[in-house]
């Protein structure tokens, strides 16, 4: 008892939310474990499991690790950040295809962990996982609460949600942070991918958005845009964010105060070109990655409007992952309202810009949804009736859970 009293100070003494946000993550941890080993257990050795052209990733998730509870955590996309991490950069390259800061960030790391690139790179993402939970909670105190519908992002407005606090902002906070984990492949949060990475840094910059803290928003930004294509796209939400602070008003003094505050969001598209200066250092081809994606995977721009109705009127498998992506825009257009403008320009903008590369983007339409945060914000508006709550956490448990049996069983393609 008295051991248990101490312990019990000292997590009183932990500043909040972080004993939340680390229960979540270990929560989480090892329910996917758990699930994670039985799972592979039944499906090992059966006569189906891999199916054949996934052979070559079990091989290689065997290379990683002989233990299935680690090795589960790495496919397909995971190997070529494996391989960028390991390149040396005194010599030409030939691989642009994926920005760059994921597997920059394994290098300084792997020689702590014995040169091993692919669990530097596993850590990172766990790490970024963390920083998921952390943001989530505050950035949802600043925008939900559960005695009104808006949010505004107005943290200075009359009930608004105050930070850390066990009341009703703090609630619908860690409701928000909920169902952020349940979203359909959220598991991929622990995986040796950019999920966690690129959410964790764009929940940053919405978070110091909403706190007018704009150079520090540029400067994460610089990096949200080294971690995925997608990532420099974010300048737009984040400009009309500074605009509502400033009441829409663009009046030409009103110009110059939005010109001052928000000349750092300049950052986001300068670490896309740096990627692309880089591309240009190692080939003497500023494009460099985008030929490597229409040559790898034939990726081209394309309308996404056009894309999303091949996909619903194709294939099954590519008809229910669009499906799903066409009720990740319903629900944001159903809570436009409640988001506001800039979250919901962001969201409609992560479920259209993955599509305008083209049918390819059908095996990996689930994973880049992860980005839609948008939509765990709606989600957990309407969950303050309890019934519903209720009746939304099993729904999407019962889905993420069939969605990481079938990675788990080999079927990856039909998610990354």
């Amino acid at each position: 008892m008295v051991g248990t009293g101490r312990v019990g100070r000292a997590l009183a003494r932990v500043p909040a939310p972080w004993p939340y946000v680390l229960g979540v993550f270990l929560g989480t941890k090892i329910v996917f474990t758990l699930v994670g080993v039985l799972t592979l257990a039944a499906f090992d050795g059966t006569a189906w499991a891999p199916p054949p052209d996934e052979a070559q990733m079990r091989q290689q998730q065997r290379e990683v690790s002989p233990h299935g509870w680690l090795s589960l955590w790495f496919a397909w996309d995971s190997f070529l950040y494996d391989h960028l991490a390991r390149l040396p950069l005194d010599q030409p390259w030939t691989d642009f295809a994926f920005p760059l800061l994921y597997p920059f960030l394994a290098r300084p790391l792997a020689p702590l962990l014995g040169g091993d690139t692919a669990l530097a790179l596993l850590v990172i993402a766990n790490v970024a996982y963390v920083g998921v939970l952390y943001y989530g909670v505050r950035l949802g105190e600043r925008l939900l609460t559960d005695d009104r519908s808006a949010a505004t992002g107005r943290a200075d407005e009359p009930g608004a949600a105050t930070a850390g606090g066990p009341g009703d902002g703090g609630r619908a906070a860690r409701r928000f942070v909920r169902y952020l984990v349940l979203l359909p492949t959220a598991f991929l949060f622990h995986a040796a991918l950019t999920e966690s990475l690129f959410l964790c840094l764009t929940l940053a910059t919405f978070y110091y958005a909403e706190k007018r803290r704009w150079l520090l928003v540029g400067v994460i930004g610089f990096f949200l845009a080294l971690s995925r294509s997608a990532g420099f796209f974010v300048a737009l939400p984040l400009v009309l964010l500074l605009l509502r602070q400033g009441g829409y008003r663009l009046r030409p003094r009103a110009l110059w105060r939005y010109l001052r505050a928000g000349w750092p969001l300049l950052l986001l598209p300068a670490g896309w070109l740096s990627f692309m200066a880089f591309c240009w250092w190692q080939s003497g081809d500023w494009f460099a990655y985008k030929h490597a994606q229409e040559q790898g995977w034939n990726i081209r721009v394309q309308n996404p409007l056009g894309v999303l109705w091949h996909g619903l009127t194709g294939a099954a498998p590519d008809a229910v992952r669009v499906w799903i992506a066409v009720l990740f825009l319903a629900v944001l257009v159903a809570g436009a309202r409640r988001l506001g403008l800039p979250y919901l320009v962001y969201g409609v903008m992560m479920v259209l810009v993955p599509l305008s590369m083209g049918t390819p983007v059908y095996k990996s339409l689930l994973r880049y949804l992860l980005a839609v945060f948008p939509v765990a914000l709606v989600l957990a508006g309407w969950a303050r009736r309890p019934q519903l709550d209720v009746w939304l956490t099993a729904t999407l448990a019962v889905l993420q859970g069939a969605l990481f049996v079938i990675w788990l069983a080999y079927w990856t393609h039909f998610i990354i």
